[in-house]
């Protein structure tokens, strides 16, 4: 719509399904029972409408049989944090998976299940770890050494993993010079710089991971978690006690980083946009 200079522009801020079926109680009941939904409520003594609910994500009911059965296999696609989790406990459940996880060419994993009503839930989430990945070993030419990147070995890591290939080098050397801590690893065969983490912060409560970067030759082989390991080894020694550790990822990278014990958090971003000229 349009965004004039003195017009308020409305922020659309949550959205959710209303789902017609034949019997709201029971409807209710199995997605809080066999779905997992922890939130419940109806509405109308008996019932003509109700809801479940689950963080973020909510879904109502109306009762309308003859639209209910028109209405049969339509479907709710919901993204998910830890997906497999969630599918052992579908599992327990006994719900009816018609499509078990599998990863999707667009990047995310996901799985179906029918509920009672004959309405498709598809669960979405980060991909599932390549089985054959995991047991790739540490490279024995690889060495993990800590010091800060180079403008250079820098640039050109973020230019493999496609994060673009900044050429303002006074900016660069800018970002360079605030880590408190970093590792570079190292290929000792090529003597090049194949991956990168940095570490800042105010040497008191507050540190913060950033970017934590693998050439995409040498992904899937330990390097990242090396580095992750020898950079919360650093953390563990030197930073005080209750020490605020933060980092920003997308959802598909949470798992590598639970595994240095970082946990999912509410959090808020903002950017500074592009100056106008003049």
């Amino acid at each position: 719509m349009p965004n004039n200079e003195n017009q308020i522009e409305p922020t659309i801020l949550h959205a959710e399904p209303v789902l017609a079926v034949c019997d709201i109680l029971e409807t209710v009941l199995y997605w809080h029972d066999v779905l997992g939904f922890p939130g419940k409520w109806t509405w109308g003594e008996p019932p003509n409408h109700g809801g479940v609910s689950w963080h973020g994500t909510f879904v109502q009911f109306t009762l309308n049989p003859k639209l209910a059965s028109a209405s049969k296999e339509n479907c709710i696609w919901i993204r998910v944090r830890q997906l497999e989790a969630l599918y052992k406990f579908h599992q327990k459940t006994n719900a009816e998976v018609v499509e078990p996880p599998q990863n999707k060419p667009w990047g995310m994993a996901q799985y179906t299940v029918r509920e009672i009503n004959g309405y498709y839930i598809i669960f979405a989430g980060a991909p599932i770890p390549d089985n054959e990945k995991s047991r790739a070993t540490f490279p024995e030419t690889v060495r993990i050494i800590a010091r800060i990147p180079t403008p250079e070995e820098y640039l050109n890591l973020v230019s493999a993993v496609g994060w673009g290939n900044d050429s303002n080098n006074a900016l660069v050397e800018k970002t360079l010079s605030a880590p408190l801590f970093a590792v570079v690893a190292q290929d000792e065969m090529s003597n090049c710089i194949i991956g990168c983490a940095l570490l800042l912060g105010d040497q008191g409560s507050f540190y913060y991971v950033k970017d934590v970067i693998v050439h995409p030759d040498w992904q899937h082989k330990y390097v990242g978690s090396t580095m992750m390991k020898v950079l919360t080894d650093w953390l563990d020694k030197n930073a005080p006690e209750n020490a605020y550790i933060t980092l920003i990822t997308p959802e598909n990278f949470a798992s590598f980083y639970q595994q240095f014990d970082f946990t999912p958090v509410f959090g808020m971003h903002r950017r500074i946009q592009p100056k106008k000229d003049g």
